[in-house]
């Protein structure tokens, strides 16, 4: 397997940069932002060896995402990422569809297993371009250190009612493996490997198809069960306090995230698709907040250190598309 975007022409004797534009075509579709806080507007013919470029693995070529625990980000978040930004946005009554087979190579070996953000990696969602700029899909891939399986689950944060934004939370959804409320007892305990669950270099595929509405998950990998999910973005299920799910009321409420969501959710409010390697352990520290302050190690942001110690993550994708929201089947 070789780490460059390189392949050995017919001749034997020239060599032709391979760009990942030139394996996921639909770059000119989006935008990036990459672990050192470079934005990105034109990816075609575009590669970054530290962030993103192009592996041979076996007979098949694939795009890679690398990023830090600690780099520059956005004014928005804690995390780093290296991952693509849909220039177009929609609304839930318009839709749009995100597909992606990948595989995750790498989490991030240190962290504190207390909080739930540990050791994983988000490889696609939707996030809301308005408003409180909330999230109605994130897919996670997560592995805890000494596994040799991780879980893949995916979440949906409340759009939250009222102007004050503070009282967000997720709901998290099982896949293969465990939902991101299962975590450690102390910050070296790790939880039972899942039997279920999907290794670092196991395929896995989803697609997300948002029509009239109504958002249609599926995810799908070899040797593994076929799951479905559906989840109305435009109605509501969290309007009462008291539709709070039991997890929510583990992770969230002793944090002080315990609100609830306006009626119409993400009723015409415009949105977007992301894909890639958004690392969701960090550096903060977890007594900030135990959901999301992973407590990793960082180096102080030295990036060569942290990919020399393991604390990064890294997500390869062979094929994806992007496009408009189709009737379900």
């Amino acid at each position: 397997m070789s780490n460059e975007g390189y392949f050995q022409a017919n001749d034997g004797l020239s060599t032709k940069t391979v760009y990942p534009s030139e394996v996921i075509p639909f770059m000119d579709k989006f935008k990036m932002l990459m672990g050192d806080g470079t934005n990105v507007d034109n990816l075609v013919d575009f590669e970054h060896k530290d962030f993103f470029y192009t592996v041979i693995d076996g007979t098949r070529r694939w795009v890679v995402y690398k990023t830090p625990n600690s780099g520059v980000t956005s004014k928005n978040s804690s995390n780093t990422r290296t991952e693509l930004h849909e220039k177009r946005e929609w609304t839930p009554e318009e839709g749009g569809k995100l597909t992606g087979t990948c595989k995750v190579m790498q989490v991030s070996t240190s962290g504190d297993a207390r909080v739930a953000a540990s050791y994983s990696v988000v490889v696609g969602q939707i996030h809301s371009g308005e408003g409180h700029e909330n999230e109605p899909l994130k897919i996670f891939y997560k592995k805890f250190p000494g596994h040799s399986k991780g879980s893949v689950f995916w979440n949906y944060e409340i759009n939250t009612e009222g102007d004050d934004n503070s009282g967000r939370w997720d709901y998290s959804s099982a896949v293969w493996g465990h939902d991101m409320s299962v975590i450690g007892t102390s910050k070296d305990d790790y939880p039972a490997e899942p039997e279920n669950g999907i290794e670092l270099g196991e395929e896995f595929s989803y697609e997300v198809n948002v029509y009239e509405g109504i958002m249609y998950l599926t995810f799908t990998s070899e040797g593994h069960e076929t799951k479905t999910f559906t989840k109305n973005l435009i109605e509501s299920e969290y309007v009462n306090t008291s539709d709070l799910p039991a997890q929510v009321k583990k992770l969230f409420v002793p944090i002080g995230q315990d609100g609830t969501e306006r009626a119409t959710a993400y009723k015409g409010e415009l949105g977007y698709f992301k894909q890639g390697a958004y690392n969701q352990t960090n550096g903060k520290s977890p007594e900030t907040n135990m959901v999301w302050c992973a407590g990793a190690e960082t180096y102080g942001g030295d990036i060569a250190k942290q990919y020399e110690n393991g604390c990064y993550t890294e997500v390869w994708f062979r094929e994806a598309t992007v496009g408009p929201g189709t009737p379900q089947k």
